[in-house]
């Protein structure tokens, strides 16, 4: 196991720019290459902030975000685009696949900033969308089923091999025999690639499938 965590956080805190209490305020968290935990929580607890703060798309109003070594947020731009196509694969609770592509071009253009060849994105994806089950890769998202989204989403999430896989409520659109499916093909597709998972969910059900988890109340206010 590499010694360099692929999670590390330093005493990060966030709150609107309106507000008065913190919605993000972990003084550490840190997650091993290879490890999977859960954050449960009721909604509109910061939860989802949380990921977007790891994953560099909000900017915290203080702390650190530490994924495989690098200080997320003191990339800028472009740079740090090209370093969380490279170490990060997020999976949304909406999917957020691209209309007006098909699957096997959504998981393409995931790889745009990977140090992956470009002359072998389509087969790198289309080899995923098949061992994940996928049976329609050249279909556009909105011509597949929820399941069947939920399965390129995670086949996107991992395509560039990341050490880090964000997972945003991601059973949420899923009824319960689809939502143990997809965390199966989730938690399989995170193993198999060596990526550390952080799942963040209010469903109380998903807490006997990870090791490690906690209540993201016990980690705010260091």
């Amino acid at each position: 196991m590499n010694d360099v965590p692929a999670l590390k956080i330093e005493g990060l805190k966030y709150r609107y720019p309106d507000g008065t209490d913190w919605v993000v305020d972990i003084a550490s968290l840190e997650l091993a290459d290879g490890e999977q935990a859960l954050l449960t929580g009721p909604s509109g607890r910061g939860k989802s902030t949380l990921l977007y703060l790891v994953a560099g798309l909000m900017e915290p109003s203080g702390g650190r975000v530490l994924v495989h070594g690098q200080d997320m947020h003191a990339l800028r731009g472009h740079a740090r685009d090209e370093f969380r196509g490279r170490a990060v694969g997020m999976i949304f609770q909406t999917f957020n696949l691209l209309q007006g592509f098909s699957a096997a071009e959504n998981v393409m253009l995931a790889m745009m900033f990977s140090d992956i060849p470009r002359s072998e994105h389509s087969k790198r994806a289309h080899e995923l969308l098949e061992h994940l089950g996928v049976e329609r890769p050249d279909a556009p998202p909105e011509r597949l089923s929820i399941g069947q989204q939920q399965r390129v989403a995670v086949a996107r999430a991992v395509a560039c091999r990341p050490r880090l896989v964000l997972a945003d409520e991601p059973t949420a659109s899923l009824d319960p025999e689809n939502a143990a499916g997809a965390m199966n093909l989730i938690q399989a597709a995170c193993r198999e690639s060596g990526a550390a998972l952080l799942c963040v969910s209010h469903d109380p059900g998903m807490a006997e499938r990870f090791g490690r988890r906690a209540e993201l109340g016990e980690l705010m206010g260091g």
